[in-house]
Formats: structure tokens, sequence, C-alpha cells
């Protein structure tokens, strides 16, 4: 098992190529196969963490997902958020969430980075 640093792009679609072709061997976790696996797909995940990180989503998108997953409907969010009307402020972007409301949308199982939402940079 020869497993390499991933540096650049090349050797990034090299470990790519090498994961894919493992994954369709369906090798036994404990095996040499598997685990090479294990190690390829670490270097991958952490090189895509560096060079291709994902933002969480902002937090009325991330809100509404989880409403489509789990088929809820605007009047479910009253004990969440308030009042009817004021959900359908929340989820037009017409009034911001408050620390209150997050509290309760995380008990849904929403992570509280969507919730929060990006840091604001700071002026020099």
């Amino acid at each position: 098992m020869e497993v390499k640093a991933i540096r650049d792009e090349a050797s990034y679609y090299a470990a790519l190529a090498r994961v894919s072709a493992l994954i369709d061997l369906d090798p036994e976790p404990d095996s040499p196969d598997g685990e090479a696996l294990e190690i390829l797909g670490t270097l991958v995940e952490v090189y895509e963490a560096k060079h291709y990180p994902i933002a969480p989503p902002n937090p009325i998108d991330a809100i509404k997902f989880h409403m489509e997953q789990s088929n809820m409907k605007p009047a479910d969010l009253v004990p969440y958020i308030g009042p009817t009307n004021r959900v359908y402020e929340v989820l037009a972007g017409k009034r911001q969430l408050t620390m209150a409301m997050i509290r309760r949308l995380l008990t849904l199982g929403i992570p509280a980075s969507s919730l929060v939402g990006q840091p604001e940079p700071v002026a020099a």
C-alpha cells in the first residue's frame, strides 16, 4: 500500500481516482485495500476542507431546507419563532432571527452554524 500526501491538484485527482477504484472493489475494512481507502479518504477530506471549503447556508435557507426535509409547514414553526405573521416575516427575510428564536430552532436539529450565519467582516 503506497499512500502519498496530497499537495496539489494533480495529486488530488490521482487520490480521487484511487479512492474511486477502491470503492468499486468494496474491500473489507480490515483488509489492506480497506485501510488504504480509509487513509486516502481522510487525506482527500482534509485537502477538500482546506481548498474547497463549503460555507454554511444562510439561516433562512437552512430553516426552509429543514422544513422541506421534515414536511413542516410555516404554522409548525410558531412554537419556535412566534406568531404566524412573524414566521412569514422571518421566512421572507424581513425580520432577523433573535437569539431566543435560534435557541428554540436548535431543538429541531438545525446546526447552530447555519442559524447564526457567516460572521460580519471586522472593519480595520
